[in-house]
């Protein structure tokens, strides 16, 4: 095993894990994790740290999708307080392994910065969803000013290798209009921290 895949398996999980778990990033969870309903598919499930913030009166199922098959186990851990129904299925989003029109609600959060191809993405959650149904979104992304979207540009390439694929400066609703989706409730805001990495969108989207 190489450094890097030691890293990526046994270290790169519990970073992420205590990284996505900041309290002002916990704070954005709370405010769209309870939007979602019915049967749901979570995008980017990871260590599972949307699970305490789902409301189980309005959730049926909950499927979780990411190929970081190594984040799995602490996903279990987190389902064992909750009380949820949920299935872990390690793949990517890129193609996602269900019928048309199957899913009430798709969940994405502080993922579709590090999907390989977040159009392809995006444009397969609109597929799984059924009419009237929604995307429920909350990421980080490209800054409104000039002078911060040079630093993320710059930090990228080199933040990418070490944060599991991570994009600091992907521009969300940009992605989600090229997929077909519109966000009448886009909110967007900086985070406290380091402003290249903290700046965030959230909402709900519907297709177009």
């Amino acid at each position: 095993m190489s450094l890097r895949d030691w890293y990526e398996k046994h270290l790169l999980p519990y970073l992420l894990d205590k990284a996505c778990g900041i309290d002002a990033v916990s704070r954005q969870r709370q405010k769209v994790v309870p939007l979602a309903e019915g049967r749901v598919l979570e995008i980017g499930i990871g260590t599972g740290l949307n699970l305490p913030h789902y409301d189980s009166g309005r959730v049926r199922q909950i499927i979780g999708l990411d190929p970081g098959t190594e984040m799995h186990r602490l996903a279990r851990r987190r389902l064992a307080q909750t009380g949820l129904q949920l299935e872990l299925v390690g793949l990517s989003a890129e193609r996602i392994p269900y019928d048309d029109a199957s899913f009430d609600t798709v969940l994405v959060t502080y993922s579709l910065c590090t999907i390989p191809d977040p159009v392809a993405a995006l444009c397969e959650m609109r597929r799984v969803l059924k009419p009237g149904g929604r995307l429920v979104f909350c990421e980080h992304g490209r800054a409104p000013e000039a002078s911060v979207q040079r630093w993320q540009d710059r930090l990228t390439p080199l933040w990418s290798t070490f944060a599991g694929g991570c994009h600091l400066n992907r521009d969300i609703p940009a992605l989600l209009a090229e997929a077909g989706f519109r966000s009448p409730d886009l909110q967007q805001m900086y985070l406290p921290g380091p402003r290249p990495l903290m700046y965030n969108y959230w909402g709900t989207a519907v297709a177009v």
